[in-house]
């Protein structure tokens, strides 16, 4: 009886470690209350648990504020900002939530991804709405013959506060390796793996001159476990996460803050393989939902999974064993497959029946 409470007060300590670690949470200590008039110029000189309170409530409430830690003390051509974020995989879902949350606290954003027109569209909504001034590259990282030069000539000279490696492709539904095109399997590693590795090299030297700048490197919860039905997708994550760690150690003396999001599910059009991930819930939040929490953990935690209640799932997937883990993540996505299945079903079934109405 006395074991069994101890491993229930064992757990729920844990738990609530975790949440503190991966989630959003907004403490009225007497530090916080004593030091909340703050002037923002005098934030560094904050104890650290101090400073770190500060800064989650500040960004919480979406005041502009001023992180010194990111600065880059410089001028540059077509922004008159100190703070400059690069975005990569920006016109939609988390890329697109985190540029606009940013420049919600008046960060100029440089936008890079695919389209064109979506870009256009995102940054007229960002200078729009926020007042702060973008600059947009249209690229497609699945084709790196002379992508990454071109990405370079575009940022010369243009000092770099905040890099975002969001970027990322996964399989149009869960699929058995063997079913999946080889050119789209290499797509995927240039995609999710490659951009990452050489954005980080492009952006990384102009910050360890400066010792200042961050770099948030956006995974996946698929890290935890091998995931079956999703093989090629769930590994680069795992690469992802071994990059960032070590990334980190390596730049540990230059002041750079390194960070690793990995979220579970979130409701945009990567998931759109199933109905299931596509309604909005305490555990499948939207874009929004996700990236406004996630800001708050930036300078807090080195990891996170950027929301409170992917915290505790992450937490609570973690105690079984690796090998059960990831039978229960086949499972999964045989699930998600037949709901993929059954729904385009439905759409051929209608299709068939407009046919036949056009012909009566």
């Amino acid at each position: 009886m006395y074991l069994k409470s101890i491993c229930v007060v064992y757990l729920l300590v844990l738990t609530i470690k975790e949440i503190w670690k991966h989630g959003t949470l907004i403490e009225s200590s007497k530090e916080f209350w004593i030091h909340k008039e703050i002037n923002l110029e005098d934030l560094e000189k904050l104890p650290g648990r101090v400073r770190a309170t500060w800064l989650k409530v500040c960004v919480h409430r979406a005041k502009p504020m001023k992180m010194s830690n990111y600065e880059t003390n410089m001028t540059y051509h077509f922004t008159s900002k100190k703070i400059l974020l690069v975005v990569t995989g920006s016109t939609d879902g988390i890329g697109r939530a985190y540029a606009k949350e940013l420049a919600k606290r008046g960060m100029n954003v440089v936008l890079i991804s695919r389209t064109y027109e979506k870009l256009e569209k995102v940054a007229t909504e960002i200078e729009k709405e926020y007042g702060v001034k973008t600059k947009i590259i249209a690229i497609d990282f699945s084709r790196q013959n002379s992508t990454f030069e071109h990405i370079e000539r575009e940022l010369q000279n243009i000092p770099i506060g905040i890099l975002v490696n969001n970027v990322g492709m996964n399989y149009p539904y869960p699929m058995y390796v063997t079913e999946v095109q080889p050119q789209f399997l290499q797509e995927m590693i240039n995609v999710n793996i490659g951009a990452t590795i050489l954005m980080t090299r492009m952006i990384l030297p102009q910050m360890q001159k400066r010792q200042k700048g961050a770099i948030v490197n956006v995974s996946s919860g698929s890290e935890l476990q091998p995931l079956p039905l999703m093989t090629v997708y769930a590994a680069t994550k795992i690469f992802i996460k071994s990059f960032t760690e070590a990334l980190r150690f390596e730049n540990q003396k230059y002041g750079i803050t390194i960070q690793q999001l990995s979220p579970l599910f979130v409701s945009t059009k990567m998931n759109a393989f199933s109905h299931r991930l596509q309604k909005i819930s305490l555990l499948v939040p939207d874009a929004e939902m996700y990236a406004s929490s996630a800001i708050n953990t930036l300078g807090v935690v080195n990891y996170s999974t950027g929301y409170w209640a992917h915290g505790i799932q992450y937490f609570f997937i973690s105690i079984p064993p690796v090998w059960l883990r990831t039978i229960t993540g086949g499972i999964m996505n045989q699930v998600f497959r037949k709901d993929y299945f059954s729904a385009e079903k439905k759409v051929s079934r209608s299709d068939e029946n407009k046919t036949q109405k056009a012909f009566i």
